[in-house]
């Protein structure tokens, strides 16, 4: 497997970059001791915002994870020239189909769906040309089936077929029922759309570069799951942190001077760490049918390129108004190897780094000292290492990417 690994050492100052459920910064045990801990969820989606908002010049990274993709395929409908009612009838089918429609808010679906705006395209054309009948029932079945029914998972799958027919006016089709129509008029549809007729692999369009490198699950039809093309980590710090509690007040500005007190006072937690950071990309997988085999080789250059600038520069954006955690690292080697699995330096820290003149420099020189380990060791072999800041950015993406396939 032909991957490119970026190692990477980046100090953060007070900042509470990823939270748990109690608004406390996340932590792991590593080492035998707390160490600060950044999701690789975390970092990963600001490494996709970033990516979009600022980098991505040719268009590339429109994916968008979201329960409300319904809406969109309602609109690609109307702009086929589907009629409203068939049109919002259809798109929810497509979202039943992908993620059981949500029975307590309308128009959303149950799970988060990974997709880009050329496959809400995709899909609105297969809804578009199914056969009269096939609307027809799709449409009926909309009308017919009670959302509250949605809810009840443990319904039978007997209660479907020999259920009575519903009365004038009055709702009457089993969830089971539903789901089973849904699936029987779309799967092959959806599978010749997205497969070909020979359900053989086929790319991604080119809007959804970042579906191909961070993945997406779909449960209901894993025909439209993407491995993804790229592995990260959970972001940990090279020593030991605990997390440490800020007070604050705020003082009421149309307080009478008369009265003393703050007008609120509360807590909150932070912590500050220098952070080793893995991530790295299957330059095979990228280029293979399942993910962006469509594009040209400078087009797979450019979304390395974007994918490569953006896991250097993004920090997760949590409290970034009242803690702004926005650092850049201080150190980032790049390795790209013909063989093997990527594998982590992160055993340079399994001895928590105890120091009272900083983190970075000496998480730096283990980093290094690991790496050269594991090459005289194993043997390991690069067909490129470089280092920034021995090398500008730029001069590091730019050698970088003469390896994508």
């Amino acid at each position: 497997m032909k991957h490119l690994e970026l190692h990477i050492i980046q100090s953060v100052p007070v900042a509470c970059l990823n939270r748990d459920d109690l608004n406390s910064p996340k932590t792991a045990i590593f080492g035998g001791v707390q160490r600060a801990r950044v999701s690789s969820q975390s970092w990963k989606r600001a490494i996709r915002e970033l990516a979009e908002k600022d980098l991505d010049n040719s268009g590339q990274f429109k994916g968008k994870r979201s329960r409300l993709f319904i809406e969109k395929i309602t609109a690609e409908l109307i702009r086929f020239g589907e009629k409203l009612e068939i049109a919002k009838a259809l798109a929810l089918c497509a979202g039943h189909y992908l993620a059981k429609l949500d029975p307590k808010q309308e128009g959303k679906v149950k799970t988060l769906v990974f997709l880009s705006p050329l496959e809400y395209e995709i899909f609105a054309k297969l809804l578009y040309t199914l056969e009269y009948a096939d609307k027809q029932k799709l449409f009926e079945a909309v009308a017919a089936i009670d959302t509250a029914k949605l809810a009840n998972e443990e319904e039978s799958e007997d209660d479907t077929e020999d259920a009575e027919k519903p009365k004038k006016g009055e709702k009457k089709l089993s969830a089971n029922a539903f789901t089973k129509l849904v699936a029987k008029i779309l799967k092959s549809p959806v599978e010749k759309a997205f497969k070909g007729e020979k359900k053989e692999p086929k790319s991604l369009p080119k809007d959804a570069a970042d579906i191909a490198l961070f993945g997406r699950m779909v449960a209901n039809d894993h025909s439209l799951t993407v491995e993804a093309a790229s592995m990260f980590s959970h972001a940990i710090s090279t020593h030991k942190v605990d997390n440490e509690i800020d007070f604050f007040s705020a003082v009421d500005d149309l307080q009478p001077k008369e009265e003393s007190g703050a007008g609120m006072t509360s807590t909150l937690e932070f912590n500050s760490a220098t952070y080793y950071r893995f991530a790295a990309l299957n330059l095979d997988m990228l280029a293979d049918t399942n993910h962006l085999g469509c594009m040209s080789r400078e087009e797979r250059q450019n979304v390395t390129r974007t994918f490569v600038e953006a896991t250097i520069r993004a920090i997760p954006g949590a409290r970034k108004n009242t803690m702004n955690g926005n650092t850049l690292p201080v150190h980032v080697l790049g390795v790209v190897r013909e063989k093997g699995h990527p594998i982590q330096l992160v055993n340079a820290y399994e001895t928590p780094i105890r120091s009272s003149q900083g983190y970075a420099a000496k998480s730096v020189d283990l980093l290094k000292s690991e790496y050269a380990k594991l090459k005289e060791t194993w043997g390991i072999k690069a067909v490129f290492e470089k280092a920034i800041p021995d090398v500008g950015l730029n001069t590091f993406i730019d050698e970088v990417v003469e390896h994508v396939i």
